[in-house]
């Protein structure tokens, strides 16, 4: 008798010090939030169309072309962990365009068929409608990333473009 009342003393004294463990663990989640899954592949391709974009916005001013990967990487990696980057550029070169009448100044002069093109992507920009396409995506910059380098610029230049858009939906 003795030994099943100390066997069965163990086993209660083993049960009541690991249940607090257990409770410590938290409850089971239903797995990782779908704003933090990221593809390796998709990131690298999204960061190498970063890069050529910002190559294209910072030393060739060619806004239409760095829209053109910002926009890519928009629609195709929403999740992109530089996205407030992409946003700003976006922004910026919509809103430089606007400033030129949405005419993409060039250095030296594009063959005919070149330039034709390029008529051809912008006619349907006007430049009120690249001043709303940049007040669009600051807006979604300031909204959707409040810790971001770009916040200060981006704000800024929406006071010139009547403040941010209301109930932005940013794709965090």
């Amino acid at each position: 008798m003795k030994r099943l009342f100390l066997t069965l003393t163990v086993f209660v004294v083993a049960l009541l010090v690991s249940a607090p463990a257990s409770y410590a663990q938290g409850a089971a989640k239903t797995g990782p939030d779908a704003s933090t899954i990221r593809d390796p592949e998709l990131e690298k391709d999204s960061l190498h169309n970063l890069e050529v974009a910002r190559h294209y916005f910072k030393l060739k001013k060619a806004y239409v072309a760095a829209i053109k990967r910002c926009e890519e990487i928009d629609a195709g990696n929403p999740n992109f962990a530089k996205m407030d980057e992409v946003l700003y550029i976006a922004g910026e070169g919509s809103l430089r365009l606007a400033q030129t009448g949405g005419k993409q100044m060039t250095k030296k002069v594009l063959p005919d068929e070149m330039q034709a093109t390029e008529k051809q992507e912008m006619k349907y920009k006007t430049p009120e409608e690249l001043r709303a396409d940049a007040r669009m995506y600051l807006s979604r910059l300031v909204d959707g990333y409040p810790s971001s380098a770009f916040r200060k610029q981006a704000q800024a230049d929406l006071q010139t473009l009547g403040g941010p858009m209301k109930a932005v939906g940013s794709r965090q």
